[in-house]
């Protein structure tokens, strides 16, 4: 029989992505608001509700400015990874500030849950070239921002060269364990609406037929793999809203009919690095 495991993944930027992009005012920041004191209560309720430990990637800024609620979800026995300190991405920064920001979040999340972060999620999904020397050199045990793979986690590699006119040269593959992500598995571009100066984001897409393509890629790893982790990623302030929730509350319902075995995923990588040493 095969075993097939789902992990909830919140990151919770608060108002921390919407500074990192220059946005500022009072209306954006609102959003974020809504997230910690809206959306972030309603999701620990659900879980609770279901018996389901998830995963927050917190950056240090919201850690700082939202302490009660990060108190809140780390009480219910989540498991806090690290999101940077701000929400700029690392390939935006140079070595000494990612590692700064990385060194100084982590105590925060230490001080919060008596232990540095085991898993680390690059804001934006975007890592510089620095970033896995540095993750390996902090002792984290596994990333989760990269997309090689959907449903098998992989070992990262270290030291590629990457050029337009030449093949790639693939590096070293180091101990840090890829847990990967998907775009397509991520609430923020299906739903989000973002207009800047310089581009937009419509989102606003119709929330049941979202829910079908994430109760569908859970189908076919169930159909085609023996073992598997399917990793969906959420904002409070995103999957927050009333509509949102209900689909979430369908995928959670859904998931558990067909078979899914929920946990956090340090776990699931935990085990990951069990079955392939």
């Amino acid at each position: 029989m095969g075993r097939h495991i789902v992990c909830l993944t919140f990151d919770f930027d608060a108002m921390s992505g919407f500074i990192s992009r220059g946005m500022t005012s009072p209306s954006p920041i609102s959003r974020g608001e809504f997230g910690a004191n809206v959306g972030t209560p309603r999701i620990l309720a659900l879980l609770k509700e279901h018996g389901i430990q998830a995963s927050w990637f917190i950056p240090g800024h919201t850690l700082a400015t939202y302490p009660d609620q990060c108190r809140r979800i780390c009480d219910a026995g989540h498991e806090i990874g690290h999101h940077g300190w701000t929400h700029m991405p690392p390939s935006e920064l140079t070595r000494e500030k990612e590692e700064e920001g990385l060194m100084r979040a982590n105590e925060g999340i230490r001080e919060l849950t008596g232990r540095h972060a085991r898993g680390y999620r690059s804001p934006s999904w975007d890592l510089s070239p620095h970033s896995v020397e540095l993750l390996v050199r902090h002792g984290f045990v596994y990333d989760s921002s990269m997309m090689a793979d959907d449903y098998i986690p992989y070992r990262v590699r270290q030291g590629d060269v990457i050029e337009l006119e030449k093949p790639a040269v693939f590096g070293d593959v180091t101990r840090l364990i890829e847990a990967p992500v998907s775009w397509t598995l991520d609430d923020f571009p299906h739903f989000e609406f973002i207009r800047t100066p310089t581009w937009i984001l419509q989102g606003l897409m119709n929330a049941r037929g979202v829910l079908q393509n994430w109760i569908d890629d859970f189908l076919y790893l169930r159909h085609n793999l023996d073992w598997g982790i399917i990793t969906y990623t959420f904002h409070p302030f995103v999957i927050g809203r009333g509509h949102r929730m209900i689909i979430l509350e369908k995928l959670i319902r859904t998931l558990l009919d067909h078979g899914a075995v929920f946990m956090k995923l340090e776990d699931a990588v935990a085990e990951y690095d069990r079955r392939t040493p």
